[in-house]
């Protein structure tokens, strides 16, 4: 999403453990994303990549650099009026339930419930450090990823109706959550909707200007993810594609939920 570039943040926000990070940009905001992490540490255990605990400590490491920078009041400031802006789940749900990439016995019920507990904790832990500002991003339809059509067999017209069930319900409690969150003392939270914007650009693409939503724009549009797009062919006009590979939306995508979560959600976090 481009979130901080619509909000005059700049087109990007630094990584917290980015070498090149200068102290300045500390006072301004980074991120601790980690592309494939998700709320379940074992998410990012499979990815190899940074956890969600990970990232919080990393939090804490932040909070303490900013004191040591700016002061331990100016710092307090600072990250009371920060936006937290949270969004993972959508690798969580891939791993958990697609059977590429785990198998049968180690499925559990009801995992949506026990990400929503990790989301409810970790939000502690934040509001702990002084956040009162959060924005949620819900999930996708992610019976609709090209990569799910592909590995569940369900073809490029037709999307995965138990796992846009899953996501659903997914969105559902963390909404649910959100709205407990508003009632905490002075803290504000908006959860972003991608779920629906994102239906509605897979069955009424013309609405949006987009021709292809059931394929990714890179390679086959149907398996290739990230890394592997790298000396893949890619498409003439990525603007009307909704998704750039088999489970990201192209930039176009991103702009269009932007934009209708500015409209809709994030203005209430500002008011």
């Amino acid at each position: 999403m481009r979130v901080a570039e619509k909000l005059g943040i700049g087109r990007s926000i630094p990584g917290f453990l980015d070498p090149k990070l200068k102290p300045g940009q500390l006072v301004t905001g980074v991120s601790f994303a980690s592309a494939g992490s998700g709320y379940d540490d074992a998410t990012a255990k499979r990815s190899n990549v940074l956890s969600f605990s990970n990232q919080i400590q990393d939090l804490w490491r932040y909070k303490r650099k900013l004191k040591s920078l700016a002061g331990p009041r100016r710092a307090e400031q600072l990250v009371r009026k920060a936006t937290f802006f949270i969004s993972a789940g959508t690798t969580d749900l891939l791993f958990h339930y697609l059977p590429s990439n785990l198998s049968a016995q180690y499925r559990q019920l009801h995992y949506e419930d026990q990400l929503i507990a990790r989301v409810a904790n970790y939000t502690q832990v934040m509001r702990k450090l002084g956040g009162r500002r959060f924005i949620f991003v819900g999930l996708p339809p992610i019976g609709c990823l090209p990569i799910v059509r592909t590995l569940l067999g369900t073809g490029p017209d037709k999307c995965h109706g138990n796992m846009n069930l899953l996501a659903a319900s997914f969105n559902e409690k963390l909404l649910k959550l959100v709205q407990l969150l508003k009632n905490e003392p002075g803290t504000r939270a908006a959860f972003i909707d991608v779920y629906t914007i994102i239906t509605k650009a897979t069955t009424e693409p013309n609405y949006f200007g987009l021709i292809e939503t059931s394929r990714g724009c890179c390679g086959t549009g149907t398996i290739e993810v990230g890394q592997t797009c790298r000396g893949r062919k890619t498409c003439t006009d990525p603007s009307k594609y909704l998704y750039w590979d088999a489970i990201h939306q192209t930039d176009r995508m991103n702009q269009i939920i932007t934009d209708d979560a500015i409209m809709d959600s994030i203005g209430e976090i500002y008011i």
